[in-house]
């Protein structure tokens, strides 16, 4: 996130002397991404975090790909995904490429006896039911129904919930989530036109130093493979840190809707961007306010883009028997559009109250095995009706 927050203690000056009151160094880590030409934060731990006691033997959590090339409209039943108690297995991908890893889960429990770091990827975790705390060293990211959790590459983490009914909506992103470029100044800063600002960010707080020598197990994931360590000291064993490199949230809630006279392009809902693929955000709004205005979108065609669609909430004006947890997947290459009678049940309509996350990429997606299990099979002849 491109502007600087700290917790905890550090040094007046970077690379200097902090002692513990033992009289024992404090141990700087540099967390940087491309290099060090872009974000980064130091972290000032208890222990070095090298600490490494037991290796285990990886094991693959690659996608299983059903369907490498296709043309047809797609639907999948997100929530006839099964609930599983742990957090990693219940994590099943369904739409991928070399770009992003798309997966829905819904975990039972709580991360309790282990920690997860994802080393290659970026995450977006969407809380469509729960909520919870999202704990890293950082500091702890209270959750709730509606939150983008934004998690960077190699941040060690677990998520506790409040409850049993949890289900997410998961983006692997293999390239850094940022704001769009065109809400940010020259400096950074989220400028008068975007969307949501500084204020609507929802930092790391509440820093927790666990000072524990033991054993602890971090799955880390890299290229595929799950790769068990167990480490002799508590990754959460930051006194302090300082940088723009940490996770957040943000609620889809207080994404502010762009509204216009005349119906407003996909782009207006824009929230992250990611190399070769962005998200959006349809939130409750006003409808466009000429006189002869059509609300429903009009038919277009994704010549350079798939087009993925995750339904939350509300109802959805252009689309029939839509259901919660529901992706539809329109790929490059062929139009697709409302369902027949909704542009003409849309005209009058004053407002929305739907709710859905939309990732167009611009690369094709694969189907998995996952997905195919939960695919509406008679999806694409729904405009035939």
């Amino acid at each position: 996130m491109p502007f600087y927050h700290s917790l905890g203690k550090i040094p007046h000056k970077r690379h200097t002397v902090f002692r513990k009151l033992d009289g024992n160094l404090y141990a700087e880590e540099l967390v940087s991404t491309e290099g060090f030409s872009s974000m980064y934060s130091l972290v000032y731990h208890c222990h070095p975090p090298t600490l490494v006691k037991e290796l285990g033997e990886p094991y693959s959590v690659e996608p299983k790909i059903a369907r490498e090339k296709h043309l047809k409209h797609t639907s999948l039943l997100g929530f006839n995904i099964q609930p599983e108690d742990d957090y990693l297995q219940s994590r099943k991908p369904v739409l991928v490429n070399s770009d992003l890893h798309i997966s829905l889960a819904s975990p039972r429990k709580s991360m309790t006896d282990y920690f997860y770091k994802n080393s290659q990827a970026d995450e977006v975790v969407f809380i469509h039911e729960g909520s919870g705390t999202l704990k890293t060293g950082f500091g702890n990211i209270p959750f709730e129904y509606g939150d983008y959790l934004i998690i960077p590459r190699g941040t060690i983490y677990q998520l506790h919930f409040n409850g049993e009914n949890n289900r997410l909506f998961i983006v692997e992103s293999f390239s850094p989530i940022r704001t769009p470029k065109r809400y940010r100044n020259q400096f950074g800063q989220l400028m008068e036109h975007s969307p949501y600002c500084e204020r609507d960010i929802k930092r790391p707080q509440d820093l927790e130093t666990h000072d524990e020598y033991g054993d602890f197990k971090v799955l880390i994931k890299k290229q595929g493979l799950i790769y068990p360590y167990v480490y002799g000291t508590h990754p959460f064993d930051f006194i302090g840190w300082d940088g723009l490199h940490y996770p957040w949230a943000l609620s889809i809630h207080d994404f502010e809707p762009i509204t216009g006279r005349l119906h407003q392009p996909p782009p207006v809902h824009q929230t992250f961007e990611g190399h070769n693929f962005v998200i959006c955000s349809f939130v409750p709004r006003k409808y466009d306010y000429h006189p002869q205005a059509i609300p429903a979108p009009y038919n277009h065609s994704n010549v350079d883009s798939d087009e993925v669609l995750y339904y939350v909430d509300g109802d959805f004006m252009s689309r029939k028997n839509v259901v919660r947890g529901q992706i539809t997947l329109h790929p490059g290459g062929i139009p697709h559009g409302p369902h027949p009678g909704a542009v003409e049940k849309s005209i009058g309509k004053e407002k929305t109250e739907e709710l859905a996350v939309m990732i167009d990429p611009f690369r094709p997606l694969m189907l998995t095995e996952d997905a195919i299990r939960i695919e509406d099979p008679n999806y694409y002849k729904s405009w035939a009706e």
